[in-house]
């Protein structure tokens, strides 16, 4: 099963190599990283993808709150939660799909960001799910020449008593 994982932790060197290192010496892999400190510029927010058993991921977060940085552990898949993702595409386009390509891309909810002559730049954020999508849409219409994704962001629906960091 698929799993957001959101970890709160210290911003110090070494904290995000220690929180990696313990799922690749448990031999699992981590399908998308996404690091940023938060309102409290001594605290980061690392939003990770994971596959496993619910009880292997449980093991992981037992493990990952053990560690000296971690000051929080949330496995978002296991409650209501948002989930975004961004993709920028490069896109090679024949100027006579140039009005299709930006149709396209303004119905999915995207942009084009940058609209040369030859090739756009193209945004869009939504869930892994509608990215996949698009892309395999626009891949029908234009030559793909280039795809940045950056990975799952999530956020628990409940409700917070006061701004967290």
């Amino acid at each position: 099963m698929r799993h957001i994982i959101a970890i709160k932790l210290q911003n110090e060197a070494g904290a995000l190599t220690r929180v990696a290192g313990l799922f690749s010496s448990r031999g699992y892999n981590i399908e998308s990283l996404s690091v940023a400190t938060t309102n409290d510029p001594t605290v980061s927010r690392i939003t990770l993808v994971t596959r496993g058993s619910d009880s292997v991921v449980q093991q992981i977060s037992s493990q990952l709150n053990k560690l000296i940085d971690v000051l929080s552990v949330e496995d978002m898949t296991q409650g209501a939660h948002l989930e975004r993702e961004l993709v920028l595409l490069k896109l090679r386009v024949k100027l006579e799909q140039a009005d299709v390509v930006r149709g396209h891309v303004l119905r999915a909810g995207g942009r084009v960001i940058d609209p040369a002559s030859e090739s756009f730049i193209v945004e869009l954020t939504s869930n892994e799910t509608d990215i996949d999508k698009f892309i395999d849409e626009l891949a029908t219409i234009a030559d793909l020449v280039e795809v940045v994704r950056s990975g799952a962001l999530g956020m628990s629906r409940l409700p917070r008593t006061k701004i967290s960091s």
